[in-house]
């Protein structure tokens, strides 16, 4: 009963965006799937933020022919409308932004979504290690060449681990003269590891994929929600057949005004209206009501809610992809994939913001030894801890994360 969309956005697993993930999973079917409004769809499975969005748009917005641009943030997946012969030229521009999208098949994504989940978790857990052994290092060991190095190798390792997708989409973003996140972090984290602050290094960039992490969970959350509403509906509905007799059948096959028969205990499964038989109907999954609802002929009931009591003859009145559930579903995937207000402005901030920032932290490291008698070196770590302080990434994740996290929330609060 599910939309198009949903069907198509696969299932992800909770690894992060950047830093957190590690190489990524390759599909069992090398073939895209295309998607009932005719765009190709594609998994990226570190895209997770709006930033990241908003990269790769303007990754694709110099290349001929593409048509339009769906993306769903909580599945990870882009839809891009365009003929087949451009999608090689789409596919190039996207990993030169730093991405690798997959091509999106079904069967087995499961599988591949938690390996990377859980690797990217020992990744991170590895490099935190990692982090914390450079800094005792740092702080209690003799100041020796030995240890130095080890302290050294010990950092740049964590670095690998924590921020590897950072570093390259920061370095594509810098070829393409572009200044976002991954930019900002990639040279503030380059910049304290030369100057010999490679315990600070290692713990910035493993601090930004906890981030991250965090981020990935939150958008996990909501395609969690979704994915427990298809599960609300049953698979096969009870439909009798002209001599009378019930047969079990796919609940996407049935008919409207076909009758289905609801046993009690047994979620119905399409909307309808009642011909036979009372009951008290479970609605809290749909409509949020606390007390079961009692229903008898005439009554409207809806998709995904248990019958509680008595038996049920219900005529279909809804196909299984127009029922009030599947409604509630796409309206919270067109919630997900709509830019709200204070998201847009806060896109364009941080497009304005963040170069600022950069050019200040330049001058910072320029005029700081004429200016503030300081050496060349203090003045280049203060304008690398400014790039890390005034780093944009809260604030540009913050209204998606928000706007997603409270639809999960009020998904949850109607299920129970």
């Amino acid at each position: 009963m599910t939309s198009p969309q949903v069907e198509a956005s696969g299932d992800v697993g909770a690894c992060g965006c950047g830093a957190t993930c590690g190489t990524p999973p390759v599909l069992a079917a090398p073939g895209p799937a295309p998607n009932a409004a005719g765009g190709t769809i594609f998994r990226i499975p570190t895209m997770d933020c709006a930033a990241e969005e908003s990269e790769i748009r303007h990754a694709l917005a110099g290349v001929a022919g593409v048509q339009s641009l769906n993306f769903q943030l909580s599945a990870r997946t882009l839809a891009i409308h365009a003929p087949a012969a451009v999608l090689p030229q789409a596919l190039g521009a996207i990993r030169r932004a730093g991405f690798d999208p997959q091509p999106l098949a079904s069967g087995g994504s499961d599988v591949h979504a938690h390996a990377a989940a859980s690797k990217g978790l020992w990744r991170l857990g590895l490099a935190l290690v990692l982090t914390v052994v450079a800094e005792l290092l740092a702080f209690f060991v003799p100041d020796t060449m030995v240890f130095k190095l080890a302290g050294m190798a010990l950092a740049a390792t964590a670095i690998w681990l924590a921020g590897f997708s950072t570093y390259t989409k920061g370095l594509a973003a810098l070829r393409q003269g572009r200044l976002n996140i991954n930019a900002l972090m990639t040279v503030a984290v380059t910049g304290a590891f030369l100057i010999g602050q490679w315990p600070e290094a290692a713990m910035v960039m493993a601090l930004y994929a906890i981030a991250e992490l965090i981020e990935a969970r939150a958008v996990d959350r909501a395609r969690n929600a979704i994915k427990s509403l298809l599960d609300l509906t049953p698979d096969t509905a009870e439909v009798r057949q002209p001599d009378g007799t019930w047969l079990s059948i796919a609940a996407a096959e049935v008919a409207l005004d076909a009758v289905v028969r609801v046993k009690p205990g047994a979620r119905i499964p399409l909307d309808g209206t009642v011909t036979s038989g009372t009951s008290a109907v479970n609605q809290a999954p749909v409509t949020g009501e606390s007390l079961p609802a009692d229903k008898g002929v005439g009554d409207v009931v809806f998709a995904g809610t248990i019958n509680d009591t008595g038996t049920l003859e219900v005529r279909v009145t809804a196909g299984a992809s127009n029922t009030t559930l599947a409604r509630i579903i796409h309206a919270v995937e067109q919630a997900q994939g709509t830019r709200a207000p204070t998201q847009q402005f806060v896109d364009k901030f941080a497009a304005v913001y963040t170069p600022v920032v950069f050019a200040l932290a330049v001058a910072v490291a320029v005029l700081a030894p004429w200016l503030m008698d300081v050496s060349w070196t203090q003045a280049l770590y203060k304008a690398l801890v400014m790039l890390v302080i005034a780093c944009p990434c809260a604030l540009v994740l913050a209204t998606p994360v928000t706007v997603v996290s409270g639809l999960a929330g009020r998904r949850r609060d109607a299920a129970f």
